[in-house]
């Protein structure tokens, strides 16, 4: 499998903690890889020893897994979210093209 829409982690991610986990349960463990994050960060940059072997790839991925679970549990369609507020972003900043535009555009060159 080599791609992976935000969608299908969506439906995977609100099975999976479907019961037993809460917002709050989830934002904890977000707050943590987001603070895994900034020890591979400072040590990636030299403003900490590198004494582990931990990865920012692996880190974001965490990072991820826990926002878009928090966005499941919730009933929050993250595509359509992400979309709406890029666009926003997009008026309030002068920005082109905005992500929906760039998603169209990538279409027809496919």
């Amino acid at each position: 499998m080599d791609q992976l829409t935000l969608h299908e982690l969506q439906n995977y991610l609100a099975l999976k903690y479907k019961e037993g986990r809460n917002s709050t349960g989830l934002f904890i463990k977000l707050v943590e890889e987001i603070g895994e994050v900034a020890e591979v960060l400072n040590k990636l940059e030299g403003r900490k020893k590198n004494a582990g072997n931990t990865s920012l790839e692996n880190e974001l991925v965490d990072v991820i897994h826990y926002a878009v679970a928090i966005a499941s549990i919730n009933n929050i369609d993250l595509t359509k979210a992400i979309i709406y507020k890029d666009k926003q972003a997009a008026i309030k900043y002068n920005q082109s093209p905005n992500l929906e535009e760039f998603i169209t555009v990538q279409n027809k060159e496919d």
